[in-house]
């Protein structure tokens, strides 16, 4: 298999690979780049309608994906909505996502939500979400922090942990979970935790 070869199976496989992935802009940014690579073979070869085809769904993905920057949280959908910790659309969701949510914060009882304060996360008409603390002093003591799949991107815990009147108006002042809480803790640096040995935690 020669180089031009091996650049064209890579640029078909990225654009597979893309339609596999939930996430929005994961899907554009893999697609972006995978046609990119077939235009690029194809001009090269001389095979220009593939090459106009495949010039024009980089247009498009670049576009979204420069949409997909500009956009505030308000302008994608998100938001919150305070929630009692045994109300049956809580109950329902835990019920739904309760293999995924295992996987995410393996520590997790159920039954340590109704004491806490339960925020569902939503996208526009969608619960997305279950976010849960328990609040202390001042301090929320993180039970849960959840998203399902199709929005992993991090912008709806960007968007909760960003949105200081939430937390003020529960008296929270700083955040704080386990390291043994999540098998992600990626995912709480890029939302602004400290690492501080076994412990996690951000300043409101």
């Amino acid at each position: 298999m020669n180089t031009w070869e091996i650049i064209g199976w890579a640029g078909s496989v990225l654009v597979i690979v893309s339609l596999m992935v939930p996430s929005v802009r994961r899907f554009r940014v893999l697609n972006l780049a995978g046609s990119f690579i077939a235009t690029v073979y194809n001009i090269y070869f001389g095979i220009w309608p593939y090459a106009a085809m495949n010039g024009v769904i980089v247009a498009i993905d670049a576009y979204w994906l420069w949409r997909l920057s500009r956009e505030g949280d308000e302008e994608r959908g998100y938001s919150v909505v305070e929630a009692r910790g045994d109300d049956a659309v809580v109950v329902r969701f835990l019920d739904r996502h309760a293999s995924a949510i295992a996987k995410s914060f393996p520590s997790f009882r159920r039954e340590s939500l109704p004491e806490a304060r339960a925020l569902l996360i939503m996208h526009e008409e969608e619960i997305i979400g279950l976010f849960g603390m328990r609040v202390d002093g001042g301090i929320g003591h993180i039970v849960l922090d959840f998203v399902t799949e199709r929005f992993r991107d991090f912008t709806p815990g960007a968007f909760l942990y960003n949105n200081k009147e939430i937390f003020a108006g529960m008296g929270v002042k700083k955040l704080e979970l386990t390291m043994g809480q999540t098998t992600d803790p990626v995912y709480f640096a890029k939302q602004g935790f400290v690492d501080e040995g076994e412990l996690l935690y951000r300043t409101i």
